[in-house]
């Protein structure tokens, strides 16, 4: 295989594992506000954000939030000595509470415009 030829498929499997990168809570955490209000992204009584259309960065939006969103229940659980499923639970409730009307909230497993 010539060096071009190398080249050409280092950069050809670049280009097709850039999608797989995660994004950095930092920036999912700056687009979160505009996913929820294009409606990409909603509140879900589990404590996590889920798609509700698949487009732009919405899934790893939703990836990096949950993720971090997990690591903080945890906590949480673990200081207070209670199950996790108990903070996921209240802390979906407060989300759903907080959610701004024209926003995705999921009720009875469909979405819903608060």
């Amino acid at each position: 295989m010539t060096v071009s030829a190398r080249i050409g498929a280092l950069l050809i499997a670049l280009c097709l594992s850039l999608p797989a990168l995660a994004m950095d809570l930092d920036t999912a955490k700056g687009k979160l506000e505009a996913a929820k209000t294009q409606g990409l992204v909603g509140e879900t009584p589990t404590g996590y954000l889920e798609v509700v259309k698949p487009q732009g960065d919405a899934a790893a939006i939703v990836e990096a939030i949950n993720a971090a969103r997990r690591d903080e229940y945890t906590r949480i659980a673990e200081k207070h000595g209670i199950a996790v499923t108990k903070v996921e639970s209240v802390a979906g409730q407060k989300a759903i509470e907080k959610t701004p009307s024209g926003q995705y909230i999921k009720q009875d497993g469909k979405w819903v415009k608060k």
